[in-house]
């Protein structure tokens, strides 16, 4: 069983380029190798970051907004690296795989968070259309991040099944959903928290429909 580990900064590579010149860049049948992926340093690292995510949005109602917008604003990038650096696994049972987080986990996760963010938690986001323009469109902190919540559970929990074919497919299925869901998620909200701790830039605060419109 995983274990919370607040200090999960440490798992930042000092070298990143380095770091990625040894990464495996071809396929990984984990029935050929499954100690060296099992063991592999990305996945046991992404395991490690999603683990302390899924732990501190549980217990989110024990912090203010203060502190959960810091934390988020720590973890999101760092879940986005380790999202980056996931090797590809071929899945020899698809059958196995599994999701856990059911809808009425992620109802409670959102409203929580949303009773949290108050009328901080909508925003807008730009969304390119097929045409090349961009459509803004309101979204919610709450949402999304219940949203990456769900798949870093299901992750941890299938991993943790300590099976072969559970493992592969909870490696194959978050890297999936890297590109379409939870990756696109956290490039998102990282402007938004960055903003709402900081607050917006005093050069090039532009009206975001005047930007748009020029793009």
């Amino acid at each position: 069983m995983l274990t919370a580990d607040p200090d999960f900064a440490k798992f930042i590579p000092t070298k990143v380029g380095a770091h990625q010149d040894r990464l495996p860049t071809k396929t990984i049948a984990m029935n050929n190798h499954p100690e060296e992926v099992y063991k592999s340093r990305p996945i046991i690292e992404l395991l490690t970051v999603a683990n302390e995510y899924c732990l501190y949005l549980e217990k989110a109602e024990e912090y203010g907004k203060g502190t959960l917008l810091d934390f988020i604003s720590k973890i999101s990038p760092l879940l986005y690296l380790k999202g980056t650096l996931l090797p590809p696994v071929v899945v020899t049972d698809p059958g196995a795989n599994e999701r856990f987080v059911t809808q009425e986990q992620w109802q409670d996760m959102f409203l929580t968070l949303h009773r949290i963010f108050g009328e901080d938690d909508l925003y807008w986001v730009a969304v390119p259309e097929s045409d090349g323009q961009y459509t803004l469109l309101k979204t919610s902190l709450a949402e999304q991040l219940a949203d990456i919540y769900q798949d870093m559970k299901d992750f941890v929990l299938l991993y943790q099944k300590n099976l072969h074919s559970s493992r592969e497919n909870a490696v194959s299925e978050i890297k999936r959903l890297f590109s379409d869901h939870w990756g696109v998620r956290l490039a998102q909200i990282q402007r938004h928290v960055h903003t709402l701790i900081h607050g917006e830039p005093v050069e090039g605060n532009e009206d975001i429909n005047e930007i748009l419109s020029g793009i």
